[in-house]
Parts: C-alpha cells; sequence; structure tokens
C-alpha cells in the first residue's frame, strides 16, 4: 500500500528519532545531539548521533542514515509497510482503511488466519490429551524440553480423517474455508473433503509477524511415504518466500548481525533449545531467491549449515548457483558444513552448544566454495584442462549482476588460480604424476581446496606458511559415477529418466507434483509415455506405493521403457532418484531437477525461435540473442555437472 508523505510527516512529528532509537540505543545527550555506540558495527567509541530537529540518525562508522522508518527497518528486518504500521500504531496514527477490493481480500485473509489459528489450537489440546501419548513420547526422545514444545506451539494431528473437520465446523467455519487455508484436502473429484494431517506431529510455520499460516507435519507412522507433509500453497503460505521461526529469529540475527539457515525444523528447535536463537530453515524445499532475499534483510552474511556428506555439497552448490545474481557489496554468504554423518540436533545434543558455534565459527566465504566447487570436478594436470576450469570459473562469476562486486571476484579467481598453479618447491614434478588418493583430504573435511598432507616449505608453504593449493590427479569415483558428469547413449535423456526414475521410487512424489508432472515437457516420446502411464496408475483406486506402481506400469505395456530408464540411470544417477533416498533429499532434488529440466526446455524453445529469426533478417539483435540463450543454457547445464548439452544432444 502507498502512504501520502502527510502521514509519514504526521507518524515522525509524533515519534522523535531518539526515543525510536533508545530502545536498542543507549543514548547520551552531547549538545543538540544524542551520541552512542553503533547498533550496525562493534565498536568502543561511539560514532552514532541523534539529531531529533532534524529527524535523522547518522553512523560514521558504518555511513548509515536515515529516519524512524529506516532504523526499524535496518535493525529488526521489517519491509517498510510493517514498520509504518507498527510505528504508527506507537505513534497513535490511524492509518487509512484500504480501498473496497482490498478489504474484501483484508476480510477474506483474516478469516483464513483464525481457521489456521483455531487449528493450532486444537493440535495443542491434542498433543496434550490422551490420543497424543506417541507425538508426546517421540518429542521427548528427541530431547525437547516442555517450555521448547510450547514456545514452537507443537500440537498433534490425530489419526483421523473427520476430527479437525468436525472441531472447525463445530467453530462455525466452511468447508470451503477449511480447504482454502490448506487444512483439508478437497478437490473436484473428492466428494468429502478430509483431514490433511494425520497422525503428526505438527510444527506451525509463521509468517514475519509471527501469525501461523501453515503447518509441516511429521509422521508417527514409520511406512508414511512422505515423513514430512507441508501445507499446500494457499493465500497465506507460499513456501518458498518464508523460512522456519523467521520472526522470532530476527531480534537475535539483528543483535549478533548472524543469522544461521539449516535443513530442517527439528534442527531449528534443537539450536534454540541450545540458546542458537538466530536459526531458520527453508521449508522442504532448495533455497529460494526469495528466502534469499529474506535471509539477507535479517544479516549481511548469512551462514548456511549443510550436512557434511554429498547431499550437503550439493545443497551448497545450489545455493551458490541461487546466490550469485543477486550479490551486492557486503551481501553474501558464508557456509558451515557439519562433521560427515551429523546434523545440528546430533551435534548440539552430544556435544553441546559449544561444539555447533566451532563449526559456525569455521564458515568459509561464498568465494571459497564457488572455487572449490569448479576445482573439485577433475584433473587440471594439462595446460588445456586449466584453461577449461578458468573458462568454467569466468562463467560462473559474469553472472554476477554487480559491477563492483563481480570485478573482485575476477580478481579473486586469478590469484586463486595462480596459487594452484604456482610450483612448490621439491613438487613441481611430483604434482605432474597422479598421487595415491589417500595423499588427499576432501574438500569439506580440509574446510578448502584440497591440500596436501606434507608439512614445511616441501610441502608447498611459502615463506609466509600459506599453503599452495595442488589439483588432484582425477575425480573422486563418486564423482565420476555421477549422472550430472556422465554421458548416456539411452533412448531417454538422463535428466528425464532421472525424474521418471524418481517418481517410480518415490510415488508418493506424484500425488505431492502432479499438476507439475501432467504439464511437464519431455523430449523423449518414450519418457511421455510413461509419465502418462504413472499418471494414469496415480488416479487409480488402488495404493500407490513403489510395487504397485511398477506392477501397474509392467501390466500396462511399460516394460521396454521400465527397462530404458534403468539404462539411462545406471551408474550414473542421482541420489534424489535411487529407492532408500531421504524423502527430504528426495523432494529437493526432484524439485531442483524438474526446474532445471522446465528451464532448459523453455530456453531450447527460444533458441529455435530466435535462430529462425536470425534467419529471416540477419540482425545484431537476434544475434545477440541468440548468444544470450547459449549462455543461459550453458549455465544451466554446469549447474548439472555435465556441460551444457541441449536435451536433444542428450539422447542417441
Amino acid at each position: 500500500m502507498r502512504y501520502p508523505p502527510s502521514l509519514l510527516d504526521e507518524i515522525r512529528g509524533r515519534l522523535p528519532v531518539s526515543q525510536v532509537v533508545a530502545r536498542k540505543v543507549a543514548l547520551k545527550r552531547k549538545g543538540r545531539e544524542f551520541a552512542g555506540l553503533s547498533p550496525f558495527k562493534v565498536e568502543k567509541t561511539p560514532s552514532f548521533f541523534v539529531n531529533d530537529v532534524k529527524g535523522f540518525y547518522h553512523c560514521f562508522a558504518t555511513g548509515e542514515h536515515g529516519d524512524i522508518f529506516t532504523f526499524v527497518m535496518k535493525t529488526e528486518g521489517l519491509s517498510f509497510p510493517e514498520a509504518v504500521e507498527r510505528l504508527a500504531g506507537e505513534a497513535g496514527v490511524t492509518l487509512p482503511k484500504p480501498d473496497p477490493r482490498q478489504q474484501q481480500d483484508y476480510d477474506e485473509r483474516s478469516r483464513l488466519l483464525e481457521v489456521v489459528a483455531a487449528s493450532q489450537r486444537y493440535f495443542i489440546g491434542e498433543l496434550a490429551s490422551a490420543r497424543g501419548r506417541e507425538a508426546r513420547d517421540y518429542l521427548a526422545r528427541r530431547g525437547l524440553t516442555a517450555a521448547t514444545i510450547e514456545r514452537f506451539g507443537l500440537g498433534y494431528a490425530p489419526a483421523s480423517r473427520t476430527a479437525l473437520k468436525a472441531h472447525l465446523a463445530q467453530l462455525g467455519f466452511t468447508a470451503g474455508e477449511m480447504a482454502t487455508s490448506g487444512m483439508l484436502i478437497a478437490g473436484e473429484d473428492i466428494a468429502d473433503p478430509y483431514d490433511r494431517f494425520r497422525h503428526r506431529v505438527m510444527f506451525p510455520i509463521g509468517d514475519l509477524k509471527g501469525r501461523t499460516v501453515a503447518f509441516g507435519g511429521r509422521a508417527l507412522d514409520k511406512d508414511q511415504p512422505a515423513k514430512y507433509l507441508n501445507s499446500p500453497e494457499t493465500p497465506l503460505f507460499h513456501k518458498g518466500s518464508l523460512l522456519f521461526n523467521a520472526a522470532a529469529a530476527r531480534a537475535a540475527a539483528h543483535q549478533r548481525r548472524r543469522i544461521v539457515v539449516v535443513e530442517g525444523y527439528m534442527d531449528v528447535i534443537a539450536l534454540v533449545q541450545a540458546g542458537i536463537e538466530d536459526a531458520v530453515a527453508p521449508l522442504g524445499t532448495a533455497l529460494t531467491e526469495e528466502q534469499l532475499a529474506l535471509l539477507w534483510r535479517l544479516a549481511p552474511e548469512p551462514i548456511l549449515c549443510f550436512d557434511g556428506d554429498g547431499a550437503g555439497r550439493k545443497a551448497a552448490e545450489r545455493a551458490v548457483d541461487v546466490a550469485l545474481p543477486g550479490l551486492k557489496p557486503g551481501a553474501s554468504l558464508r557456509f558451515a558444513f557439519l562433521p560427515d554423518g551429523l546434523d545440528p540436533d546430533d551435534l548440539v545434543r552430544s556435544d553441546g552448544p559449544a561444539a555447533m558455534e566451532a563449526v559456525l565459527g569455521k564458515a568459509r566465504p561464498l568465494a571459497e566454495v564457488l572455487f572449490d566447487r569448479a576445482f573439485a570436478r577433475g584433473d587440471w594436470s594439462t595446460p588445456e584442462r586449466r584453461a577449461a576450469l578458468e573458462q568454467d570459473l569466468r562463467r560462473d562469476v559474469a553472472r554476477i549482476s554487480d559491477a563492483s562486486v563481480r570485478s573482485h571476484y575476477e580478481r579473486d579467481v586469478r590469484n586463486r588460480l595462480f596459487e594452484a598453479w604456482r610450483p612448490a618447491r621439491k613438487e613441481t614434478s611430483a604434482r605432474a604424476r597422479p598421487r595415491n588418493e589417500s595423499s588427499y583430504v576432501s574438500p569439506v573435511q580440509n574446510g578448502g581446496l584440497t591440500r596436501s598432507r606434507s608439512s614445511g616449505a616441501a610441502a608447498g608453504r611459502g615463506a609466509s606458511g600459506t599453503p599452495r593449493w595442488s589439483a588432484p590427479a582425477q575425480a573422486s569415483s563418486a564423482l565420476r559415477a555421477s549422472s550430472l558428469v556422465a554421458g548416456t547413449t539411452a533412448l531417454v535423456p538422463v535428466r528425464e529418466a532421472l525424474i521418471l526414475r524418481a517418481m517410480i521410487n518415490h510415488p508418493w512424489l506424484v500425488e505431492e507434483y502432479a499438476e507439475a508432472i501432467s504439464t511437464l515437457e519431455f523430449t523423449a516420446p518414450l519418457a511421455a509415455g510413461l509419465r502418462d502411464g504413472i499418471l494414469s496408475a496415480q488416479a487409480g483406486d488402488f495404493p500407490l506405493d513403489r510395487e504397485s506402481l511398477r506392477s501397474h506400469l509392467g501390466g500396462s505395456g511399460f516394460d521396454g521403457a521400465l527397462a530404458s530408464i534403468e539404462r539411462s540411470t545406471t551408474h550414473r544417477c542421482d541420489r534424489f532418484a535411487d529407492p532408500d533416498a531421504d524423502e527430504i533429499e528426495v523432494d529437493t532434488g526432484f524439485r531442483h531437477a524438474l526446474t532445471l529440466h522446465e528451464s532448459q526446455v523453455g530456453l531450447q524453445r527460444s533458441l529455435r525461435a530466435a535462430e529462425e529469426a536470425w534467419h529471416a533478417d540477419g540482425s545484431e539483435s537476434a544475434l545477440e540473442r541468440i548468444r544470450e540463450i547459449k549462455l543461459r543454457l550453458a549455465e544451466i547445464g554446469q549447474a548439472q555437472g555435465h556441460g551444457a548439452r541441449s536435451s536433444e544432444e542428450e539422447g542417441p
């Protein structure tokens, strides 16, 4: 909503800057001004000044400058409308009413918020009841205290298709309101809508104002295909733009100028219980641009904390790709990797919060992770291969929109390459020969690029003691086996085969993403036919588990297609498509694969149109468009790890 300048001036007139600032900064009068320590930087000598007459603050240490609205936005992570609403309430200024259309939308949202709030109260009551004993036992095993359970508003959804529906109906809510809020599963083919969450521990998901807008449910039945189930997209809830615990973490984040991003609800809750209150998590998806923008509102360099295994490294690499275009001066990411096999919940329970803080204290800058990702992909023992590495890195850096940041990254990459190729004393000839794999430490274990384990000058240390980086002779066996680097001669492109194999091995994906799957454009007719067969099975009246789906497809004449899919992904299959992959890993990898596929197919369509335009008029603009599209295809191919081949080129 746009606010008239006169309204903003009225709020400023009623709230002196010093009154607003004094909630965060201890101020002392100095003549006509007030002075205090900067809230934007740790300092011992006051460099932060407030002038009530002129209506602004100024920080000489950081250059920050603004009025009461700016201060609240900067120190509390609020948007401008949120800051106006907050300060108007304090000043006793009535905000203008929205127009009738906005008022109707507001009333509808208010009603949906009431449905969700009533559902949360119901779940909390059920957790405390006799029916909630199994859920209470689960939370106790996870080490949660009663105070933590209450703080996060955790609850229990009973094992019933109608319990919540009946409760909400008694409160006067309609079935339509329940379905629109995401609490019921409804549709044209569902005669009687039923409860979405059944026999699950319930985690409320709040918006930035702290209002519950959705839920995540953790299954208590071991045979549930989806261990975690989120509310669907609703007028209140867009999971790609929210973070779990973001509202509660705001204050701690601004106080510490740090925000920690972990992978799951329980990780956040465990960290907060251990005193690390600036923790948030994405909602079962890979980090999005909207979530990243929110993180940068909370802290200049969010720390993304991942498991130290292959899945964690892949998640970090995806986050790098999302972040690169949006990097700005002072706004970046850092990456912390946990010991392999541990998550934050495990670490704080076994070794305490100090162990977690130690991991966070070793967080690596984005520039280092970017270089490490490219460096770990191959053997750089020849000039041609080193030139290819340099080209790949230049392509990555070119995606940074801000010219100043891009320039610094170009310089950083040149310096890292210089150190990587610089021969170390007594090692020049040895580095050209293949080395025993045991003489290397993985990048994650050793906090950066692959290093020689030798010591002293002979190990490639200069006079300053800085380690010289040495290139591994070849990619790891796991990397060589990955579908992202291996080629294929199968009838179905690898990426399409991975998507189908994931659906076959994890049929719950079909129900979760039915709409996206039904509109997906496959380049291989065989893949499109198999997709249609899977969707027809999903529409049947039998349970859609892995074995029944395979049996249905085999009985429908898809034996050959199944065999082709297996051939296309044998020994080069992403982890998320494996039958025993973790559900969160499956969901994250599947969404990422869908996004990459849709992007590349769309770009191929645009490329054909651009080429036709160039053949028609031969204009320079059409040629430039072709170059831009090919560069984007190369970037997508690089994100997949197997070059910039088109989906047509992946076929036979």
